[in-house]
């Protein structure tokens, strides 16, 4: 009896410890935060009064929010899309036969690196680099008409789109490894039979490589709307969010309420908000994965 129980009971065992880190360290503090989104001055105070829904009635109010949500929306729209176009076109030039083994590997280890730097030398790098008398001012100061000095970090009017573009530099690696592995494994038969019977090259794109992909873009591109709806370090580290909020997403809004401003139910209603559209895409990915197995 004693061996039969401890044959059911072993898998369970084994999960145990992981398990209870997870519990520990993911689902008590998810808990604590939605908690401390329906009281007023969490962890301020002793006994937090319990306010039900005026959170999130305040935070709807708040103009900065939805300025943090349009930036974050336009951030992360941009970027998701860009990484896609961008990660395929690398990704089929190192699959195209007009690359020797050796120039594609040298050309693979060179497009990998964004993706390899971690955030804070990414963000050294580009700041060196944005700077007044950086190099891409050197650089454009040879193009006519031109200003030279921007500040490009500075300056409220192209701060997210050089926030956007840094980002992309960033993340399309992640988009060329994962397409590339799923082109190597589309059988050269299927263009072959479509080149006999006369289709282009666009029309092999089209009907051959994208609905092979299908899987793989849904999945990778789910998962990068969810990396990048949280991203911080980098937009942190380069402008703070500024000047006056023009980068300020969503993550660095919830970050300025909790530890700049000390208002942890303000800061926890927003994370709140930001982990039901977190959770409503991973739903999605779940599904999909399902469908990609079966």
């Amino acid at each position: 009896m004693n061996q039969v129980l401890g044959k059911k009971t072993a898998p369970y065992r084994y999960l145990a410890p992981t398990l209870i880190l997870m519990i520990i360290f993911l689902v008590i503090p998810i808990i604590n935060v939605v908690r401390y989104s329906f009281v007023d001055k969490a962890i301020v105070r002793d006994d937090p009064e319990f306010v039900g829904l005026d959170n999130y009635r305040t935070l709807f109010a708040d103009d900065s929010f939805w300025n943090a949500t349009g930036n974050t929306i336009i951030f992360v729209i941009v970027s998701v899309v860009a990484h896609l176009v961008i990660g395929m076109f690398f990704a089929m030039l190192l699959n195209s036969k007009y690359f020797k083994t050796r120039t594609k590997t040298i050309a693979r280890v060179l497009y990998i690196l964004p993706w390899v730097f971690t955030a804070s030398v990414v963000a050294i790098l580009w700041k060196l680099m944005l700077q007044p008398s950086g190099i891409i001012n050197y650089l454009l100061s040879v193009l006519p008409n031109v200003d030279q000095g921007t500040e490009w970090l500075s300056n409220r009017d192209v701060a997210l789109a050089v926030i956007c573009f840094i980002n992309i530099w960033c993340g399309y690696p992640f988009y060329m490894i994962s397409i590339l592995a799923g082109l190597q494994g589309i059988s050269e038969d299927l263009y072959e039979s479509a080149a006999i019977e006369g289709a282009t090259p666009v029309k092999s794109f089209i009907h051959i490589t994208i609905p092979q992909l299908r899987p793989i873009l849904i999945s990778i591109a789910m998962l990068d709307f969810i990396w990048t709806l949280q991203s911080f370090n980098v937009i942190w580290m380069l402008t703070g969010g500024g000047p006056v909020e023009s980068t300020e997403m969503l993550s660095i809004y919830i970050y300025k309420l909790a530890f700049q401003k000390v208002d942890y139910s303000m800061a926890s209603t927003a994370a709140t908000m930001l982990l039901i559209v977190c959770v409503i895409i991973a739903i999605f990915y779940v599904k999909q994965q399902k469908k990609a197995r079966d």
